[in-house]
Order: C-alpha cells, then structure tokens, then sequence
C-alpha cells in the first residue's frame, strides 16, 4: 500500500532577474513525518517554503501540498497549512492567551478561550498564560509561536529556521515540541542551518544545493554515501553545549521563565 505523500515537488524552478535559486527541485515528504531541508545560505530554502506556502509563485513545475496544488488551489492549501519564520510572530503587548484567542477568533473557530487553554496545556505555558509576552524568554516565545500557528489543526507545518538566535535550552525546548508534533501525525518540513537540529529531530533530510535536491534520505541513507568508517579510538571531549548543559541543568530554563 502506497500513502500520499503531504508534500510533493516535481521540477520547481524560480528566478530573479537571471539569477536561477532553484533550478528543478524534486522532492517528496511522507505524511507525518521530520523533513529537514538543509543547504548554505542563499541555496533557495527559504524561497521553496515561501512557494509552497502560496507566498510567492513558481516559474515552472509543479507542487502540491496535501493535496492541493500549491499553483490552481492556494486557498485549500492556504487552509492545509501554517508557517512560522525565523522570527516569532506573536504580540508582545497581549499576553499569551491573547495572542491564542486573537488567532483562533480570526480562523472562525468555537470556542477560542477553550482553544486558547487547550494550547497553553499542551505547550507548558498555562502558568504564563496570563502575563504580556514582552516577559516570556526566547523559548517560551516560540513555544507560543508554534501554539499559535497550530490552531485550527493544519496537516502541515512548515518552520523556516525556527531555533535561530536561541540559546542551547531554548533550542531544546522547542525540539521537543517539534518532536511532539511529528508524533502525532503533523507533518513537519524544516529549514536549518544547524546540522545537529537535523541530526536530532529529521526522519528524512534533504540538501538543497545550487537550485537542485542533491541528496534525499534517512540519515543512516545518508552516511552510506560516505566511505566506510575508519575505526580510531580517541579521548572524546565534551561540546561546549554539552558543557553548558550539564552545569547549568535543563530545567535551568524553566527556573528563568518563573522569574
């Protein structure tokens, strides 16, 4: 038995002027899943999100996004989707859960002050929900971000860079939420510069380079492109991230939040 696929790309050029950003792209992302779109700066990553969100057109082929071609239907896949950029959207003057009810009152829905609740639980905001956004931390800021782009239930999900400017628990904080989202069948595409991110959360990843898919699969797929592993054995020294961690604790985050 074959699944749909929720996000499929066949032949996805765009250019500016005689600059060609993506020249062919194909790509194709299983239902409920992590696709992390990797590639350098300028590679076109953000410029395939903004299409196949309905924000900017392609100049030749074709996408479709749950079903819907990304070209002849934007509404319905306007109505499949949500995007969160690199920087969270949300309104530092409201509080938390003004933000959620604004959000859910705009997509017409029942009831957006239980909405609003049901997000503030699932994302471990309740306890702030009251207060402005101006005082939450970068973590909690994206948190409320992501609640707010998940309100009405869109099949799809795409984050452009989401943990950009992070700091290490933040990043972590915001990983399990992604998690969480894939594992209860939300598909996710996820544009990154940060090659652990992917390592961490992707089930699938793909490398955007000049204009072209360059290389699709799981991550153990991926390593078998490489030559075979040669087997040192070497003292391993803790990361920098690892180091921070460990003194400062992960719930370290949480205790700054309560502040």
């Amino acid at each position: 038995m074959t699944m749909t696929p929720a996000i499929e790309i066949a032949g996805l050029t765009k250019s500016y002027g005689e600059h060609a950003v993506l020249g062919g792209v194909d790509l194709s992302v299983p239902p409920g899943t992590v696709l992390a779109l990797l590639g350098a700066n300028g590679a076109g990553k953000t410029t395939a999100v903004r299409i196949l969100s309905t924000l900017l057109k392609a100049d030749g082929g074709r996408a479709v996004v749950n079903g819907y071609d990304v070209a002849a239907e934007p509404a319905k896949v306007r109505a499949s989707i949500s995007l969160t950029g690199q920087f969270a959207a949300v309104d530092e003057v409201l509080t938390g859960r003004e933000n959620l009810v604004l959000v859910a009152q705009l997509r017409h829905l029942a009831d957006p002050g239980a909405v609003a609740d049901g997000l503030l639980a699932r994302f471990a905001l309740t306890e702030a929900g009251g207060r402005r956004v101006a005082t939450y931390s970068g973590g909690m800021r994206r948190r409320l971000d992501i609640a707010m782009s998940l309100i009405g239930d869109p099949p799809v999900l795409f984050l452009d860079e989401p943990t950009t400017g992070l700091d290490p628990q933040a990043r972590l904080e915001v990983w399990r939420t992604i998690r969480g989202l894939a594992d209860g069948g939300t598909t996710v595409l996820l544009t990154t510069q940060y090659l652990d991110e992917a390592e961490h959360l992707a089930d699938r990843i793909a490398i955007l380079h000049q204009g072209r898919i360059i290389a699709d699969g799981t991550l153990e797929e991926l390593k078998r492109l490489l030559p075979p592993t040669k087997v040192e054995y070497v003292e391993k020294q803790p990361s920098l991230e690892e180091i921070f961690l460990a003194i400062v604790g992960h719930d370290g985050a949480a205790a700054q939040e309560a502040r």
